[in-house]
């Protein structure tokens, strides 16, 4: 399977996911505070399709052709003033939309440099980063809910993906580790990965290593609430979700600094 129809699978599976459970919750629930401060679970549900209306029948020609994200705040707003039913069928429509414009799309499309939320790229990972957003800000929701979900698969592990490509800036710069210092990122659960970094000069992602200064245990979800600045990192260390071994004082450290972005 290629890049593109990767992409494009995950991102589907999770607007169908997304759509399925907010037409199942009640109004009450709509009203709940979500795991992103100052956002109820119906300000989530606006944000995400405010963005898909945002990026519906656009292409990048370069990175001069941004999408018109001055348009979010009013699209944010009139789906806030929407009923819970109207905005799931708004949701739909724009994510049909959707569909059809990545339908249409083509290799060289997902090639084309564009301006993303993480800077200069491509197309392609401009939609890779809105399914890593959809996926998140739909356990944004469940969560606090006390809805359980699958947090495995190929949706999870392009999620995890796009924080696996900061996992330098994660290493170096929040959790600080010191010239000549390794870490690995033991990742288990829903998603299985082992990701290693030390520093020369900079820290950067390596082969395996025999012997990292510390290595970070981690439940996949937990190690993606932490990366995304969603829960106390207390709650997962109390919960056994995530552990240490090797030099503990920097796998203490590490794991209550793991947050680049929210």
């Amino acid at each position: 399977m290629s890049e593109r129809d990767l992409i494009i699978n995950n991102l589907d599976a999770c607007w169908e996911s997304v759509v399925e459970f907010f037409s199942q919750i009640d109004s009450p629930q709509w009203q709940t505070p979500s795991l992103c401060p100052e956002w109820t679970v119906k300000g989530v549900a606006a944000h995400m399709v405010s963005v898909e209306e945002v990026l519906s029948n656009w292409l990048p020609s370069g990175l001069d052709t941004p999408p018109p994200f001055e348009k979010v705040p009013g699209y944010f707003d009139a789906a806030m003033q929407m009923t819970h039913a109207e905005l799931v069928a708004h949701m739909k429509n724009t994510f049909d939309v959707r569909r059809q414009n990545l339908s249409q799309t083509t290799e060289d499309d997902f090639a084309q440099p564009s301006i993303t939320p993480v800077g200069p790229a491509t197309y392609g990972r401009f939609m890779a980063v809105r399914e890593f957003d959809f996926w998140m800000h739909e356990r944004d929701c469940r969560t606090p809910l006390g809805m359980e979900t699958d947090n495995g698969g190929p949706p999870a592990e392009m999620a995890l993906n796009e924080v696996h490509l900061s996992i330098g800036y994660i290493a170096g710069k929040k959790i600080g580790l010191g010239e000549g210092q390794s870490i690995h990122f033991d990742i288990t659960g829903s998603v299985e990965r082992d990701i290693y970094v030390r520093v020369e000069d900079r820290a950067s992602e390596c082969e395996a290593l025999d012997a990292p200064t510390t290595t970070l245990h981690c439940d996949s979800m937990a190690f993606m609430n932490q990366a995304c600045g969603r829960i106390d990192p207390e709650v997962a260390i109390s919960e056994g979700a995530i552990s240490w071994s090797g030099d503990v004082e920097l796998g203490a450290h590490a794991a209550r600094n793991l947050r680049f972005t929210m």
